[in-house]
């Protein structure tokens, strides 16, 4: 018989009487004496994190849990409303609604500020001259390209995201105030000097800054988004249970909904 393909993992395994999680007991060393913030970023990074890492880390988690009825939250109550018994599937209908205009930003501001800092020519600057100037050539480039900066810009908190100061004071407390933020602070502080107005930086774009700066995979910054967002939409499903308005939701719609003839769509 051939032998067996073995396939390593530094995560989790199992016997019959113990369950190792990053090389730690799971029963004795792991349950009860770490929080679940701490654990994901261990088991990200597989390096433990320092208090102040996982201050930063949970602020994030914390920041993007839940905004309101916005699109991940509103399509979770009504998948739930047509499918009950499928939590899973409202869970998940919210979360794949993760992108580009909500939670996504998250990732794609860590990952453009990271371009922004491996292309600069002498690496990051020292002082906030130099941020500025930075900040300055990146703004003017993304203008001239046609295309947004991410994280500039809010579509409810137009006079400034309060998410954003206080994230970045937690990290200037921690010693976490790292590059990818210094750059983020100085594209709000320059960006009016090119555009000919003040845009507010937004929560996901400082989430993804600060992310950057923990050292976690810019791959996974949209997942770390997902994450914290999961404990926002079993919050959401957990208000419907007590006061459902999926239904209402649908109604609002369904009962507006009204036939055309000639079909609108039909090239006449």
């Amino acid at each position: 018989m051939a032998d067996r393909p073995v396939y390593r993992t530094a995560l989790g395994a199992s016997s019959p009487d113990r369950i190792t999680l990053l090389g730690h007991d799971l029963a004795r060393e792991v349950m009860g004496e770490v929080g679940f913030g701490e654990l994901a970023f261990w088991l990200a990074t597989q390096r433990r994190p320092s208090r102040g890492q996982t201050r930063v880390f949970e602020a994030v988690l914390a920041a993007l849990a839940d905004h309101g009825f916005t699109p991940t939250a509103i399509v979770t109550r009504l998948t739930y409303l047509s499918a009950p018994d499928s939590v899973q599937g409202a869970l998940a209908a919210g979360l794949l609604g993760g992108g580009s205009r909500f939670l996504g930003v998250t990732e794609d501001c860590g990952r453009f500020l990271h371009d922004v800092l491996t292309r600069a020519e002498g690496g990051p600057p020292t002082d906030d001259a130099g941020w500025d100037a930075l900040a300055l050539a990146t703004v003017r480039a993304r203008r001239e390209a046609g295309r947004f900066v991410p994280g500039l810009g809010h579509h409810v908190h137009k006079d400034g995201d309060p998410r954003t100061p206080r994230l970045m004071a937690i990290a200037a407390e921690e010693g976490l105030f790292g590059p990818h933020l210094a750059l983020f602070a100085a594209i709000g502080r320059v960006h009016p000097r090119v555009l000919g107005k003040r845009l507010p930086l937004n929560g996901a774009g400082v989430c993804g800054a600060a992310l950057a700066d923990l050292g976690l995979p810019l791959e996974l910054l949209r997942g770390f988004a997902l994450l914290a967002r999961t404990a926002g939409l079993i919050g959401q499903l957990a208000e419907e249970l007590r006061h459902p308005v999926g239904n209402d939701i649908f109604l609002s719609v369904d009962l507006n909904n009204a036939s055309v003839d000639p079909d609108p769509y039909r090239p006449s």
